[in-house]
């Protein structure tokens, strides 16, 4: 979801202004200190462009990574993929196996699906089994061509009772509170009375209750065995009922505290009745955007991400990215207090702006880029489609400006402990060192097209198979129990490594 048309800057800007969105502690432990458990503390000024770099060390250590069966530890790299438009039967029909085949000839290796709960369940009790089958299919091509798919029930403005998509009609419950459209600033939907007491009877109704975590239940019984899957995004960008003087801030942390964090454990039940092991991603409410910490409490699941969205106010109202704002570095300080605190990977959902080729837009990708990498085991861009607006790539499948930033080395699977990970843009220099498991195992790297090729390098007792020459899918095979160190670099014209 995009929020920041004009009339929610506006409601941000009141509450900025009245200082309820100051950044977040940040979670570092004590110096010295031998346990990774972070002790919060009050988080520099935004202004500091040193702030998130300073406790990046702390909060990593915090932070585990995303594993696979293996126990390997993952980087997820992606787009969201969606089909908005068509509902019925020409569900999903603007998803083509070309997207999975772009996305992984492009280095990425996942994809945020969009399915809806109103196509899958249009009438209460009659899930339909064409939509199934239309996402089975799209399973298959992420199959096919290596792509780790996360199953994402969205939302846009609760569902189509208000013109949007999501939550059925049948499941929406307004008490007469009046909607008035406001299609100039969609997300400003989001503060009308029906909207928000519709998220009420969804949250505390029993029977409501019970039919989302039976809608749950149906895809986790249909596609946790599919290999495809890596994950269940139980409800996009959840909101909630602001009550009469309350700031949004106050009003987010206790919609995630008493409405949130209940429902998750409930979804998390109903989807361990049919899947024990693929992973359960839960959101925040989009207002951690600003550098809000979350009022989200305990997930009482092993297998449970941190999916928060990464979206800033006065960009998606069409402002440039100000380097001077400390948003960034706000941002980073507030998300991972609370994945820290509870020992939880990260991956963020949805991510990037609309007017990606102003001024200081490529400024912003490369330092969005450096931030996200630092504390995330992945990140879905919004969104792989074929034209402008948001899409990542033109009709012909080109990089639209500033895009092609997302596009860089990374490894997709290590097979030990991750020493350091890190990504020049400068020199466009990938650096990874581990120390190998102990059970041998096959360390993968990504590394996108490119004319000028890439040279790979290692030390220590490993070995590089594969070509990646141009851009490919090299591993590395390490002796067990080794400390192992990967270089990229990318080629100069003649052959030089030179980055001018």
């Amino acid at each position: 979801m995009r929020m920041g048309r004009a009339l929610m800057a506006l409601v941000v800007a009141s509450v900025l202004a009245a200082g309820a969105l100051a950044p977040a502690a940040s979670a570092r432990p004590a110096p010295g200190s031998p346990s990774p458990t972070p002790t919060p503390t009050p988080s520099p000024s935004p202004s500091s462009s040193a702030s998130a770099s300073s406790a990046s060390a702390s909060y990593e250590r915090a932070i585990p990574p995303l594993t696979d069966d293996r126990g390997r530890a993952l980087t997820l790299r992606g787009w969201n993929v969606e089909d908005k438009a068509n509902r019925g039967e020409d569900a999903l029909s603007a998803i083509t196996e070309r997207h999975f085949r772009d996305l992984r000839a492009g280095g990425f290796n996942f994809a945020r699906l969009l399915v809806f709960w109103d196509d899958l369940e249009p009438r209460r009790g009659q899930y339909s089994a064409r939509y199934l089958r239309k996402i089975e299919r799209i399973l298959d091509w992420a199959r096919k061509h290596r792509v780790h798919v996360l199953i994402d029930a969205h939302q846009d403005v609760f569902g189509p009772a208000f013109g949007h998509r999501g939550i059925p009609e049948w499941a929406t419950r307004t008490d007469g509170l009046p909607f008035t459209p406001n299609p100039d600033d969609w997300f400003s939907e989001y503060f009308q009375p029906a909207v928000q007491r519709a998220f009420t009877h969804l949250y505390e109704d029993p029977d409501l209750q019970r039919a989302q975590a039976a809608m749950w239940q149906v895809l986790a019984e249909r596609f946790g065995r599919h290999p495809a899957v890596i994950g269940y995004d139980l409800i996009n960008e959840p909101m909630g009922e602001l009550r009469e003087g309350e700031d949004l801030a106050t009003a987010a942390r206790r919609i995630e505290a008493e409405h949130l964090t209940p429902m998750y454990n409930r979804l998390a039940r109903a989807v361990r009745a049919e899947d024990r092991s693929t992973w359960i991603f839960v959101e925040p409410t989009p207002i951690v955007g600003e550098g809000v910490p979350t009022g989200l409490g305990r997930i009482k699941d092993s297998r449970t991400v941190y999916a928060p969205h990464f979206y800033n106010t006065a960009m998606e109202a069409g402002a440039d990215y100000d380097p001077d704002a400390g948003w960034i570095e706000a941002y980073e300080a507030a998300v991972t207090a609370y994945p820290a605190r509870h020992r939880m990977p990260v991956v963020v959902g949805e991510w990037g702006p609309l007017n990606n080729a102003l001024p200081n837009m490529g400024r912003f990708y490369r330092e969005a880029v450096a931030s996200l990498n630092r504390y995330s085991s992945g990140w879905a861009g919004y969104v792989w489609c074929y034209g402008g607006g948001y899409c990542a790539v033109d009709e012909r499948g080109r990089f639209r400006t500033n895009k092609e930033r997302t596009a860089t080395p990374y490894a997709p699977a290590v097979a030990g402990t991750v020493r350091s990970d890190t990504y020049d843009a400068g020199t466009r220099t990938y650096r990874l060192a581990y120390r190998a498991a102990v059970r041998p195992g096959v360390t993968e790297l990504s590394l996108p097209p490119s004319s000028r090729g890439w040279r790979v390098s290692v030390t220590g007792p490993a070995r590089v198979l594969g070509d990646g020459v141009r851009g490919g899918w090299p591993v590395v095979v390490a002796w067990p129990g080794s400390e192992v160190v990967v270089t990229v670099r990318e080629a100069g014209p003649y052959g030089r490594t030179d980055h001018p």
